[in-house]
């Protein structure tokens, strides 16, 4: 179905880009993939997905950071959440939207919440 929303994940690990892709593909969503932050920035161009959730430690420590920044610097208007085994200690410490996320997912991703989340944020 092409009315089907796209979501991106960044991430370097295979094994939690795999399993986001599943929970989000049986949730009814297209999902696309890319293990690095290069990758991604080429995929989010390529794609135009509707929501990006992006890995902070990958390449570099703050490699999430420098995606978004550039992602938001290419035109790409998606909505782009954090992936960070840190993500809470760094929501409560760090205003988020100032390093470009619109939220945070904490690792390992509890998959009812993350389905909920994409949904709310997408208006479905």
């Amino acid at each position: 179905m092409s009315d089907k929303k796209t979501i991106l994940v960044i991430d370097d690990d295979v094994d939690i880009v795999d399993s986001i892709k599943i929970i989000l593909e049986q949730a009814g969503f297209n999902v696309a993939t890319a293990l690095s932050g290069h990758d991604g920035i080429e995929a989010a161009i390529k794609n135009k997905p509707d929501l990006i959730l992006c890995d902070m430690m990958m390449e570099r420590i703050d490699e999430g950071t420098k995606v978004a920044q550039e992602l938001q610097e290419k035109g790409v208007s998606a909505p782009i959440f954090l992936l960070s085994s840190i993500g809470d200690a760094t929501a409560a410490n760090i205003e988020i939207d100032t390093l470009g996320f619109k939220g945070v997912f904490q690792k390992p991703v509890k998959p009812d919440y993350l389905v909920w989340a994409v949904k709310k944020t997408l208006g479905l």
